[in-house]
């Protein structure tokens, strides 16, 4: 597992690599308006977060003073270095079809696969309300299907199959294929992590 270091280590070397690239660039790959000054504004899951430039340093526009975890900047760092897709949106894949998935495939399953079927196997209301909150977009696949616009140019869809006495709850989390030239495997997994987890803090807060 990733030392607090290596993360650190890894911010570093994300903003190093982002100050040398042009600040319009940047501004078209954040796919929102930007400020001025110089400063960009990414839309991450329910949040904006506001990066100067050229330190990168972050502030969350949604809740002031709220510290931004360091795996999101890291997140939101490397989607900033990605490039465009390649091609139209719709083409979906499982995360085992992305390239070089394999290794981190365990990892992907514990971060967000089977939180998803625990939490919602058995409460496809929950899911239904959580994803309402998060913006989703029901499609007719499973129990609950929806998808979630994560950063402008990265859709992800997730699909319920409930569970009851005699089968366990079923889940899919697909992505559009273009994510494979725009983030490496281990920020998938960590991705598809944050958007199960933004949905069942939701869950427990609507239920609260």
């Amino acid at each position: 597992m990733p030392r607090i270091d290596d993360y650190i280590a890894a911010c570093a070397l994300a903003r190093e690599r982002l100050a040398a690239e042009p600040y319009e660039f940047l501004q078209l790959r954040s796919g929102y308006e930007s400020e001025e000054g110089k400063a960009l504004r990414i839309p991450f899951l329910d949040r904006v977060f506001r990066l100067g430039y050229p330190d990168f340093q972050f502030q969350d526009l949604t809740t002031p003073g709220k510290e931004v975890p360091i795996q999101e900047q890291i997140l939101i760092l490397h989607y900033l270095l990605a490039g465009r897709p390649e091609h139209s949106p719709g083409d979906w894949v499982a995360y085992r079809e992305i390239p070089g998935a394999a290794f981190y495939y365990a990892a992907f399953l514990k971060r967000a696969v089977e939180p998803l079927k625990k939490a919602f196997g058995r409460n496809i209301a929950g899911l239904k309300h959580a994803a309402a909150r998060l913006d989703g977009v029901a499609v007719e696949f499973g129990d609950a299907g929806f998808d979630f616009r994560v950063f402008p140019k990265v859709p992800v869809r997730l699909i319920l199959h409930a569970g009851d006495d005699e089968f366990p709850a079923e889940a899919t989390i697909l992505f559009d294929r273009s994510i494979e030239r725009m983030l490496s495997p281990e920020d998938i997994a960590w991705l598809a992590g944050m958007v199960v987890y933004r949905l069942i803090g939701l869950s427990r807060e609507l239920a609260s």
